[in-house]
């Protein structure tokens, strides 16, 4: 099949004005203007920019049903409230979530999806939907005294996921954050994760109320984590000490968040290439601030950009999220890469995705050429491993290879 559109953007070289991408199964095997394509089949994308499906390198498909909800409480009341409302869901209600989720992301020419979830219902909706990602399964035990049974439960979850992945869904492990995880299970966590070949990720760096809880053992988290009988003292000279000390950073870690990282900290997630998924649209929405983003790319970090859940967004849109992190400081292309190439960077699937190259995978999106950058980024056409999930603006809820 010979895709065709105004102009093909591969992301990892210029544009090319009316070109094709040529794919054969799920495998793209050319990439280059249309009056050179191999011989094929050829659908007409017209006037659209050709694209590598973005990436969403965080979100929480399953929360997606909270859209709006507990706006405006200071950061522990929010998450608690959450996780709270999260505990009353059936895992029908978490699996209809989690599809939703997808499928507007689908409508934004996202293909790859990075969730945290302590539950099923976004490894099974990826599954289902027929989208590429990651599943990083939740991990929680801020007293010690739970590292053993903690471990035990994320060992079976674990297990009973990857009897059920697939080519396209990888499973992964995440030790939620420094307030939520003592330094027992973030060490034992990586241990697992490096002795499993397991991708790994954490929150980390997120807020005010976290980094006071690592350096002086005080603020809300602290105090809460007190009022359940359980020790609190000063970690570490910033979150990212304490996993690196835990040997965190040592599994190629996905970072998420990083907003409150200075020079050094930079400095040590660059000496262990780990990942950041940067979230800046819900990282403003809850009052954290921005992560350095600019220092980050000078320092070569793999960096990508998320959504993180619709608790704290309104929208799932990767390419936005990459804008607004860059502001103006560098053209759209440099948006493009964030939000494709770089988080498949940060995931470690660049060999698969990110660019549109012959012999990665065939996962595309295309989008309407001259669209207004400041409105919901919307996809014509979005195909993941060869299999076409968005045909004119709509989902192709038969999900099979083409038949244009």
């Amino acid at each position: 099949m010979r895709y065709n559109a105004r102009v093909v953007r591969p992301v990892c070289r210029p544009d090319i004005e009316n070109g094709s991408v040529v794919v054969e199964g799920d495998i793209i095997n050319y990439v280059g203007p249309r009056s050179g394509a191999p011989p094929g089949r050829d659908v007409e994308l017209g006037d659209a920019i050709l694209a590598p499906g973005l990436v969403n390198a965080h979100t929480h498909l399953d929360l997606t049903v909270f859209r709006g909800r507990f706006r405006g409480l200071p950061f522990f009341e929010w998450i608690r409230k959450l996780t709270e409302a999260r505990a009353a869901l059936s895992p029908g209600e978490l699996l209809d979530s989690a599809r939703d989720g997808i499928r507007e992301g689908l409508l934004a020419g996202i293909t790859t999806y990075a969730d945290t979830a302590p539950n099923d219902a976004p490894f099974e909706a990826m599954r289902e939907l027929g989208v590429r990602g990651i599943a990083y399964r939740e991990v929680f035990g801020p007293d010690p005294k739970q590292c053993e049974s903690s471990m035990r439960w994320l060992r079976e979850a674990v297990a009973a996921m990857r009897a059920m992945k697939t080519p396209l869904v990888k499973v992964g492990v995440s030790p939620h954050a420094p307030y939520s995880v003592s330094d027992a299970l973030f060490a034992e966590v990586a241990t697992f994760a490096k002795s499993e070949g397991l991708p790994l990720a954490t929150h980390v760096a997120e807020s005010e109320d976290e980094s006071r809880f690592v350096t002086e053992g005080e603020g809300a988290f602290a105090a809460f984590l007190r009022g359940r009988d359980i020790t609190v003292e000063s970690r570490g000279r910033t979150p990212i000490d304490v996993l690196e000390r835990c040997g965190v950073l040592g599994a190629y870690a996905l970072l998420i968040h990083c907003v409150r990282c200075d020079d050094r900290d930079i400095a040590t997630i660059a000496k262990h290439d780990c990942g950041v998924a940067i979230c800046p649209v819900s990282n403003r929405t809850l009052g954290h601030g921005a992560a350095p983003v600019r220092a980050m790319l000078d320092a070569n970090i793999r960096l990508g950009a998320g959504s993180d859940s619709m608790a704290s967004n309104a929208r799932m849109d990767t390419l936005h999220e990459s804008r607004l992190a860059l502001g103006n400081r560098a053209g759209d292309h440099a948006a493009w890469m964030l939000a494709t190439l770089g988080g498949a960077r940060a995931l470690r699937l660049d060999h698969l995705v990110g660019s549109l190259e012959p012999g990665k995978q065939a996962d595309l999106a295309s989008f309407a050429w001259g669209a207004d950058a400041s409105a919901p980024t919307r996809a014509d056409f979005v195909m993941v491993a060869g299999r076409t999930l968005v045909r004119d603006g709509r989902p192709n809820r038969a999900h099979s290879q083409d038949a244009d």
